[in-house]
């Protein structure tokens, strides 16, 4: 798959997530996407997101995976591709470890 293909169908799989999960979330927690990765074949995507609070990571992500049909009726609505990937939700470890570094490093 082309590079600007590749980045274009994360940014608009990206956007979609964000949008989605404002519409159907409640505010028990905030979710953010931190961003997707889509395998070079671009049949398989992984959207990644955190939760604060953290404690609430285990539920949000259940609760995802339960919306995961209604997020890709959502997908084929509100955009344009043809072929849609195989969607899956994650926890950002990697953005919360990042962050916690970056509040250990203001202390030093």
């Amino acid at each position: 798959m082309r590079a600007l293909k590749h980045d274009k169908l994360e940014g608009i799989i990206h956007r979609l997530a964000a949008e989605f999960i404002r519409n159907v979330a409640t505010s028990a927690s905030l979710l953010t996407v931190t961003r997707v990765e889509l395998n070079p074949s671009g049949k398989d995507a992984i959207i990644f997101f955190t939760t604060l609070p953290e404690s609430e990571e285990d539920t949000a992500l259940k609760f995802l995976e339960r919306k995961s049909g209604e997020f890709k009726e959502y997908v084929k609505k509100h955009s344009r591709l043809g072929m849609l990937p195989f969607m899956r939700w994650k926890i950002d470890y990697g953005e919360r470890n990042r962050q916690r570094l970056d509040e250990i490093s203001k202390d030093l």
